[in-house]
């Protein structure tokens, strides 16, 4: 990824659920291309801290930020410790939510199925109106929202996570049209079959094997480069042919 370092150096990104996992090999995939990192975590500060030093053991500037995302006042502060500590305002926002339980439809309680649509949806609204402004004020950012195989296709005993992916990818499609003349562009990241990624189930796919976090980060840190300015709106999914 030489080519993409000096397009994404000096931004400021913001990778929620960015602890571990998907999120975290997004978090150093933007550090390795020089951007510097906002860490998110819920409650995990042992990963949460951890990620961060790994960022910053590649050359670059992290915090990291112990919120919960549905928290619009926990929210706030995280933007403003951004701009405080990282010099500027975000430059990048990927909206990764995570829950993903498996409840048969009967059995969810509305607790779980607020927590599930509001972590994802909440969520990503609290984010992006969060960063929004200066954005729109720069006159240029990128949202990228991370979706999944669910919210396009369905998924048996996770109606709760399909409603709310699926929202996430009509939201993204909703906001590309409302700013696209503002100079952002907000697409979306739909993985599925990724080892160790907590994206959907494992399993092989037609081209014969399950995808890389390494995969993922690359395409979303292709996504927030110069080279893609000209895309918005739109669904990329990765996930080997399991779904087209």
């Amino acid at each position: 990824m030489g080519r993409l370092l000096m397009k994404l150096a000096g931004n400021v990104v913001l990778v929620t659920g960015s602890g571990r996992r998907m999120g975290r090999a997004m978090a150093l995939a933007f550090a390795r291309n020089g951007a510097n990192v906002v860490v998110n975590a819920v409650a995990d500060r042992a990963s949460l801290e951890q990620t961060v030093a790994d960022c910053r053991a590649l050359g670059v500037q992290a915090i990291g930020c112990l919120v919960d995302i549905r928290d619009r006042a926990g929210v706030a502060a995280m933007v403003a410790q951004a701009k405080a500590d990282l010099g500027g305002p975000i430059d990048i926002l990927v909206n990764n939510p995570a829950p993903r339980p498996e409840t048969p439809f009967e059995q969810i309680s509305p607790e779980e199925w607020r927590h599930v649509t509001s972590t994802i949806l909440d969520g990503a609204f609290e984010c992006t109106q969060a960063v929004i402004g200066d954005m729109v004020a720069l006159g240029r950012g990128t949202v990228i929202n991370i979706a999944g195989l669910s919210g396009q296709a369905g998924e048996v005993n996770r109606a709760h996570v399909v409603a709310a992916k699926g929202g996430l990818i009509a939201l993204t499609k909703a906001l590309a049209h409302e700013y696209a003349a503002k100079g952002i562009i907000v697409n979306c990241v739909s993985p599925t079959r990724i080892a160790g990624g907590g994206a959907g189930k494992t399993g092989i796919t037609p081209v014969g094997r399950q995808g890389t976090q390494a995969e993922v980060a690359s395409l979303v840190c292709y996504l927030a480069s110069e080279d893609a300015r000209f895309i918005t709106g739109q669904v990329y999914a990765i996930n080997g042919g399991q779904y087209m």
